[in-house]
Order: C-alpha cells, then structure tokens, then sequence
C-alpha cells in the first residue's frame, strides 16, 4: 500500500510531506540495520576495530531521530492532520523511536564484540550468539519491509518470530552460566556473551514493536498489550470492517 493511499487529504504537497516522513523512516531503518550487520560481522570475525566503530556510528542514528521527529513535530503544527494521516506520523514518532534504541542496543553489541575479540574463543565460535543474531537480522529486515509496504501478515509473522528470539535467548543465558560454574576462567566472556544475547533479545522486541506500529498504521489497531492471538483476531475484524464500507 503506497503512502499516498492512507491519506485523503487533497492537497499535493501534504501528500508529499507524508511521503517524505515515511521514506525518512526507512532510512533510518537502513542505517541501523547496516550498523546491526557491522555489529554481527564483529562478532563472526573477531574484528576488535569494527566492533568499536559500529559503537561511534550511533551518533547518525541519533540525528537522524531528531530530524524526522523534528519534522514530524512541523507537520503536526502546520497541518493539523486527521484519520490515516495522523495514525502516519504517530506511527513514524513511535517507530524512530524503537529504531533509535536498536542502535543503542547495536552499540553495546559493538562494544562487547570488540572485548570479544581479545579473549579466548569456544570450539563453537559463538555459534548460538551468532545463530541469534542472524534471526533478529531478520526480524529487523522483514519489520522495515512491513512498514514499508504496510503488509500486515508479515507484520504478524514477525511478532510470532519474536518468540523464538526469547527462547534462543534463554538458552544461551543457561549455556552462559554453565560455562562459568565449569570453568571460572570463563565468567568475563561468558558475561559479554549473556550480555550481547541480551542486547538482541531486546532488538527483537523494539522490532517487534515497529511491526505493531505498521499495524496501527495501516487499520488504526491499538495492538500493544494485547495477545498475538486476539491481535490477528482484531486485524482480521478490522479487514472485514474495511471490505464492507461504502
């Protein structure tokens, strides 16, 4: 669904000022999952540098967060919008949001890549931590194309692959702490590890709630707090609803 499709609003130029919030969130999204990928090429190839220059690129996720807010906020007082269009920016406030605290959690992950980078690494090169991370990359490219599309089944397939996250998460955790009761010599790296897998256990769930803000955005649906089952409940009414109006 284009942009343009949720507004009905006349005038040309506003659709344009739409548009460009919408593609500006998008870009950020692209920046924070470029430095999410750097963070996890960090961690597969022990690259100590990498990892603490994915922790200085934070400072343009930053600003990019205050530029679409900031913009946001000009709309909201010049154009006082209505319906679809509000639901848009409200949308894009909430998910800029969620984008900027991924990158605050990528930064940690750089940081803790770098410090693994210096020790001694498992037989099993982190393979669970990395595993990890490449479901989340994925959670994080199929919420941005979601949002872009407002596509609200792969919306709710992301939400559903949120608990897989936790579960790999909470192994982790447990192999983590066995590993430091073994062998003591290891609770410095395993608390990066516990610490890292954190970090992405928490981008899964601002993930997660980027889809929930698409979903608001394309039926007007107040998901949050509310059961993944009842959420598809809703979205089919709301579907249902919108088929049948004149």
């Amino acid at each position: 669904m284009e942009v343009e499709a949720i507004s009905q609003h006349t005038s040309r130029s506003f659709n344009k000022d739409l548009a460009g919030i919408h593609n500006l969130v998008l870009n950020m999204g692209g920046l924070v999952e470029d430095q999410f990928e750097r963070a996890v090429k960090a961690i597969a190839e022990a690259d100590s540098e990498l990892g603490l220059g994915v922790a200085e690129s934070d400072r343009q996720v930053n600003e990019m967060e205050m530029r679409i807010d900031e913009e946001c906020r000009r709309i909201l007082a010049t154009r006082a919008p209505a319906a679809g269009d509000l639901r848009l920016i409200v949308a894009a406030m909430k998910t800029i949001t969620d984008l900027e605290r991924i990158g605050d959690e990528t930064e940690k992950i750089g940081k803790l890549a770098s410090r693994l980078a210096t020790v001694k690494r498992p037989s099993t090169n982190f393979r669970e931590l990395r595993n990890l991370a490449q479901h989340v990359k994925g959670m994080i490219r199929d919420a941005l194309d979601a949002f872009a599309r407002l596509d609200v089944q792969q919306g709710l397939a992301v939400m559903k692959a949120d608990k897989v996250v936790d579960e790999e998460y909470e192994a982790i955790a447990r192999q983590s702490l066995t590993f430091m009761l073994e062998d003591p010599r290891t609770i410095t790296r395993e608390m990066d590890v516990s610490w890292a897998a954190r970090a992405l256990e928490r981008i899964g769930d601002h993930t997660k709630n980027i889809c929930e803000h698409a979903i608001y955005m394309a039926h007007g649906t107040d998901i949050r707090h509310t059961s993944l089952k009842s959420v598809e409940s809703e979205v089919r009414q709301a579907g249902s609803m919108k088929e049948s109006s004149p």
